[in-house]
């Protein structure tokens, strides 16, 4: 703590199961994405460049979180390349592009908006129920 700052912050650990269930979701989540990923190389393991694989696995997207109902989920999305330059990409249908939070949490802020709770009062109210990560929401 600093001579000009009194704030003190508080670490208030995160339950075992909560733990669990996070590290479940991000583990699923990564296998059925993998699952995508084998079938699309599947559609092209036939088509050759030169006597190489035309699509291949190259790396992964840059790892970000995903809001969901049990918190922030990490991912890693993984990447193709294309060796004939046609334009073949993978897209995830489970984590397409820009998706920052699930579904049921979008729904649940606007319910809670058209229930009577202020813009600026949905921090705090989501904050039993998502600790930490309700800073983004809005």
């Amino acid at each position: 703590m600093s001579q000009n700052n009194n704030i003190v912050s508080i670490q208030i650990p995160e339950n075992p199961l909560e733990q669990i269930l996070k590290q479940g979701a991000q583990q699923l989540l990564a296998q059925a994405v993998e699952a995508e990923l084998i079938l699309l190389l599947e559609q092209y393991q036939d088509d050759k460049v030169e006597g190489v694989q035309r699509v291949v696995r190259n790396g992964y997207q840059p790892e970000r979180t995903i809001q969901t109902g049990l918190g922030d989920i990490p991912v890693k999305v993984p990447k193709v390349r294309d060796r004939k330059k046609e334009g073949v990409k993978f897209n995830s249908s489970l984590i397409p592009p820009y998706l920052k939070k699930t579904k049921n949490i979008e729904e649940l802020i606007s319910w809670l908006y058209l229930r009577g709770i202020s813009t600026g009062d949905m921090q705090p109210a989501l904050a039993p129920i998502f600790g930490n990560e309700a800073k983004g929401l809005s």
